[in-house]
């Protein structure tokens, strides 16, 4: 239904979604089930499915759980199904914290930033309600904008305020995530969507605050590809979103100059969210949302086996 294409072996057993095919669809949940549910059928010949963890407690078997998971020798005793739950499995808190400044608002191709920013939190929020954990909204620019509490039973209540939001204000990082940060009050997997449009240093400071009291946490970072290379034809200027103001472009010198500041900006970035114990996603918002799905799992995981 959602135009599925193959990924051409990039990752085995994964099925990609352009994502131009996504803004045809005018359904949010319709969105994420698709691109979740095709991600998850793709992870049964993944190396990411089956790594061991602590084994916790037993449930009982729903509809839509993995088979492999059934305690058969419980159920040799008790003529029930069960599966395994482990330690990993246990009901988290899911935090998405969404910037809609209004940088946010650019997009050269199909989406903007907040698209892509608004269908990844959509198929993560999904992909906790799968996990049966937890799930909230924080949105902000120069301020909080919104807050949804996290709970098992806000899932539509996070797509409805995902489908209406509108990018607008500036961009500031310290204020509005110190005050997120006061207000986790439980150890908590924190989720950050933004183009990240400020100096290292400064953002790492403001993101740094998100870690207190044992909370993990993951930045995607989103870019235009236009906003990678800069390759903009005949323009002599470009607009700032938001400030409004015009800055000239001087030819294929300062192109270059600023294609090796983002990169530098990037490294910067991974390497001292990194050494913080913060993990980074880069997402050029082009790409298909699996991509950042796949990373957004591995990084989950590489967490799982380093408890």
């Amino acid at each position: 239904m959602l135009g599925w294409r193959d990924s051409g072996g990039q990752l085995p057993g994964q099925r990609f979604i352009d994502p131009a095919v996504l803004t045809r669809v005018d359904n949010l949940e319709l969105v994420a089930r698709g691109v979740v549910d095709g991600f998850i059928s793709g992870l049964h010949r993944s190396p990411l499915l089956g790594m061991s963890v602590d084994f916790a407690e037993h449930r009982a078997y729903m509809p839509g759980d993995d088979v492999r998971r059934i305690d058969w020798r419980l159920f040799a005793r008790t003529d029930r199904l069960y599966v395994k739950e482990y330690e990993a499995d246990s009901n988290a808190n899911l935090h998405l914290v969404l910037d809609i400044s209004k940088s946010m608002d650019y997009g050269s191709g199909a989406l903007t930033k907040l698209d892509y920013a608004r269908f990844l939190a959509a198929s993560l929020a999904y992909l906790a309600t799968r996990q049966r954990d937890r799930i909230g909204l924080i949105t902000f620019n120069d301020a909080i904008v919104d807050t949804i509490p996290t709970s098992i039973r806000h899932f539509r209540r996070v797509l409805h305020a995902l489908e209406n939001l509108e990018a607008h204000g500036g961009s500031d990082y310290a204020g509005p995530l110190e005050r997120i940060a006061e207000n986790l009050r439980r150890r908590s997997l924190v989720v950050l969507l933004s183009d990240l449009y400020d100096t290292p240093e400064r953002l790492l400071s403001a993101i740094n605050q998100l870690r207190c009291r044992g909370n993990d946490l993951i930045v995607f970072h989103l870019l235009d590809p236009l906003e990678l290379t800069l390759e903009l034809g005949d323009a002599r200027s470009v607009e700032d979103l938001e400030s409004g103001r015009r800055l000239p472009i001087a030819g294929g010198e300062f192109q270059r100059d600023y294609r090796r500041l983002v990169a530098e900006h990037r490294a910067t970035l991974e390497r001292q969210l990194g050494g913080n114990q913060i993990d980074y996603i880069f997402a050029d918002i082009s790409a298909p949302l699996d991509h950042a799905l796949f990373e957004y799992l591995s990084d989950r995981q590489r967490q799982i086996r380093t408890r």
